[in-house]
């Protein structure tokens, strides 16, 4: 791992507008975890345009290895905090795993993933799938076609494998969603078998994110859900075809978050109003002028020391369009969103569907009441931190007011069925009844195992 050490001349500071505005600080140096993926970029950007230092914060960056790794650096302290799965600051709260109160104040970012099958598979697949006019596969591509291949190794007495980057990762939960969609089943948890097997069509293990596309090409796995650059990695290493990607499973759907623990937010509420500060800067930056600054946003994570990937791997996605198969190169320019429709924001909403699947799936053992749903996702998201350093940068002119949801209760307008694969609706209110609408996975009544 390399660290990036923050430093700058004094007089500099000085003459920094927002600089000499800074909040009175508990902590100052600070050291941030990531894993090499290209949604860290809001930390990236903060530390490379100075936005950290702006705000009194001396900031390393650090690369780990995997997210284990991670979650306990934040938890034991050697990580002040990091860029985190979404289901990692629920799953420590309510002691699924390593318990531990973790909070987010701050959203990374929507969309950003993808599924790719193996090219073995992806034969398989495609006379299952509808072409069009151009003599294209029609996307959103449906798990159903995916169904006879997983027959057929069965029949051949083989388990169809694909890999997820953690149990709590937005990845496990979109490529469950998008097999039982499909009429597959992804298997269960129990609190006595935690490999959520149980039950499987398809066999579900963690495979790190930069380590993905060798695994497939291995054979170890047909193929896998995870973030960029890994899904384009495959398609230029010719090994593999994205079959799609979850703005087309779930448009404009939450991914990862910024997590410290509560502990901290508690002994630092200075520094975490301005670390988060630093970080809405460095999304509207990612976003402003119609994703305008990309090119020089993927020039800066193609280096070894951030996701360290060729620039043409990462900007085939980062920059507005999306790779299928080999010159089948798609518009899709909300592929990456860091900032537009209050991606920053942590809408409670967001923690109560990573929940709902941790329940459908059996993590979640028993069943919980709706209000348990809301008080949990109002105990980890924290919008009024957000908030609080949102108005902030509106007085300093560094923020526009329109951009900030001030009067959202926490809760997005439910999402309609036209936006999800499967036409199921989602309303974060409603969580049990949504768990009842969902066709394969425990219902609000039943008990894991």
């Amino acid at each position: 791992m390399r660290k990036l050490l923050c430093s700058l001349m004094a007089t500099t500071m000085i003459a920094s507008p927002a600089f000499a505005e800074t909040l009175e600080l508990e902590k100052d140096e600070l050291t941030f975890g990531f894993i090499k993926l290209t949604d860290m970029a809001p930390l990236a950007i903060a530390y490379e345009n100075g936005y950290f230092l702006d705000e009194g914060l001396f900031v390393t960056l650090e690369a780990q290895a995997n997210w284990k790794v991670l979650l306990d650096g934040v938890i034991g302290g050697q990580l002040d905090g990091a860029h985190m799965l979404a289901g990692q600051p629920l799953a420590a709260t309510i002691g699924y795993g390593t318990e531990a109160h973790i909070i987010t104040p701050f959203s990374m970012d929507l969309n950003g993933n993808g599924i790719t099958v193996s090219n073995t598979v992806w034969e398989a697949m495609k006379p299952n799938i509808p072409v069009g006019a151009d003599g294209k596969p029609q996307h959103p591509i449906s798990a159903s076609a995916l169904a006879p291949v997983v027959e057929s190794y069965k029949a051949a007495g083989k388990p169809f494998n694909m890999g997820m980057v953690f149990p709590v990762s937005t990845h496990n939960y979109e490529l469950r969603y998008w097999l039982a969609a499909g009429g597959l089943n992804p298997g269960q948890y129990t609190p006595a078998d935690t490999t959520g097997t149980i039950g499987a069509d398809v066999m579900l293990s963690v495979t790190p994110p930069p380590q993905m596309p060798a695994t497939m090409e291995a054979g170890t796995i047909d193929g896998y859900a995870v973030g960029e650059p890994w899904n384009q990695q495959a398609v230029v290493k010719g090994i593999g075809v994205p079959v799609i990607t979850d703005y087309e499973l779930w448009k404009n759907n939450p991914e990862k978050v910024f997590g410290i623990t509560d502990a901290f937010a508690e002994e630092n509420p200075n520094t975490t109003l301005a670390l988060t500060k630093a970080l809405i800067r460095a999304a509207i930056w990612l976003d402003e002028n119609d994703n305008a600054n990309r090119a020089e946003a993927v020039s800066i994570l193609a280096r070894p020391e951030y996701v360290g990937a060729d620039a043409e791997v990462i900007a085939a996605s980062m920059t507005g369009t999306f790779e299928y198969e080999p010159g089948d190169v798609r518009d899709v320019p909300d592929f990456n969103v860091f900032f537009r429709y209050n991606a920053t924001y942590p809408f409670y909403s967001d923690a109560v569907w990573y929940l709902t699947q941790m329940r459908r799936w059996g993590q979640i053992a028993e069943p919980k009441d709706d209000a348990w749903f809301d008080e949990t996702a109002k105990s980890v998201y924290r919008p009024d931190i957000y908030l609080e350093a949102a108005r902030m940068l509106v007085d300093e002119d560094l923020a526009a007011e329109a951009d900030f949801p001030w009067d959202s209760d926490g809760y997005k307008a439910p999402t309609p069925a036209a936006d999800i694969i499967d036409g199921i609706p989602y309303d974060g209110k409603t969580p049990n009844a949504y768990i009842d609408s969902l066709p394969i996975g425990l219902k609000s009544g039943d008990i894991a195992g």
